[in-house]
């Protein structure tokens, strides 16, 4: 005889979701992949990834606030402005180096 099964719910994210909530976002995964080549000014991420400023910045935003990128800014003329990835981010670039990997199977 089959035992039932009690599900409980609970207020816990699943650590899956999470990770697919961050890297799911459109433009996300290729800026991590620009990032994890090391720091890259905004115009260098726009050239690469072809997205609009507007969204480019939105994103990083987004980024900042999760604690996988920073920001230094440089007083020069003009000011500059490098995007790096935290410790946290490089958490992820296993995960896009395999999405890399497993996805030339797919093109």
């Amino acid at each position: 005889m089959l035992e039932e099964t009690e599900i409980t719910v609970t207020d816990e994210r699943c650590p899956v979701e999470a990770v697919a909530e961050i890297i799911g976002q459109k433009w996300v995964s290729l800026i991590i992949r620009d990032l994890a080549k090391g720091p890259q000014r905004f115009g260098e991420l726009q050239h690469s990834i072809k997205i609009s400023p507007r969204v480019l910045s939105a994103r990083l935003q987004e980024l900042e606030i999760e604690g996988l990128v920073s920001r230094a800014i440089f007083a020069e003329v003009p000011p500059r402005t490098e995007y790096t990835l935290t410790e946290r981010g490089q958490l992820l670039v296993p995960l896009i180096d395999e999405m890399r990997r497993i996805g030339q199977s797919f093109i």
